[in-house]
């Protein structure tokens, strides 16, 4: 209890100075003051003495703009290409034609045959034979068209028909043997149709040649190729049976 009695009466209480709370209080109407002089320094002065802008028609201004560049000359025309030059066309001569004498002549004068080689010589035109054809045509006549190859009958050429049939002579050996078969024949037709040709393909030793021998007597109609008679090859078979 002594304790705290003591406590209680070492606190002095002080009473707030005057004069320090005089000076907090004119702190901040100072403060004021001091910012709207400095606000009023850096905005308010620059504004009213500011000059006015300048006018864009002064040379001041005109200053800062470009002349527009002229532009280019245009180039010349081209030049004109020289006129073709059109060549006069030589007059077509007519080839001379005989005409008849108005008059006529007291002589008559046989004519030569000029340009026909027929002067060039007692023959007639250069390189003729003696005893030639007068006008004839130099060298002889031409040599005649190859004959034309023989076309394989089948396809678009069609099979001749047969006119005339002769049955082979049987051979007695062959008869005797008592052989038979087909003997397989290729024939080579004539533009009229006859066998000119026979060549065996598939034959039998003993009937062979009485085959052929009656296949060149057989006779066909032509052969067409293009409406035109043309030598023709086919197969024939001749069968021999007892």
């Amino acid at each position: 209890m002594e304790q705290s009695k003591e406590m209680f009466e070492a606190l002095v209480v002080t009473k707030p100075n005057r004069s320090a709370r005089q000076g907090r209080t004119l702190t901040l109407p100072l403060s004021v003051a001091v910012h709207a002089v400095v606000f009023s320094a850096v905005v308010v002065i620059p504004v009213l003495t500011s000059e006015g802008l300048p006018d864009p028609t002064g040379s001041a201004v005109r200053a800062f703009f470009a002349e527009p560049v002229a532009p280019p000359p245009p180039p010349p025309p081209p030049a004109k290409a020289p006129a073709a030059r059109v060549e006069p066309t030589p007059p077509v001569t007519p080839p001379t034609a005989f005409t008849s004498p108005v008059e006529t002549p007291d002589q008559v004068v046989p004519e030569t045959a000029a340009g026909l080689g027929l002067d060039s010589g007692p023959e007639g035109v250069e390189g003729g034979v003696p005893g030639g054809v007068v006008g004839g045509i130099v060298g002889g006549l031409p040599d005649a068209p190859p004959p034309p190859q023989p076309v394989r009958v089948g396809g678009v050429i069609k099979v001749p028909k047969k006119l005339r049939h002769v049955d082979p002579v049987y051979p007695r050996i062959a008869a005797v043997a008592r052989v038979q078969g087909i003997v397989v024949l290729e024939c080579l037709l004539s533009p009229e149709g006859r066998v000119a040709e026979v060549k065996v393909l598939q034959g039998i030793p003993l009937l062979d040649e009485a085959a052929v021998q009656a296949v060149k007597q057989w006779v066909f109609t032509p052969t067409l190729f293009n409406g035109v008679p043309v030598p023709a090859i086919m197969t024939v078979n001749v069968r021999f049976a007892l």
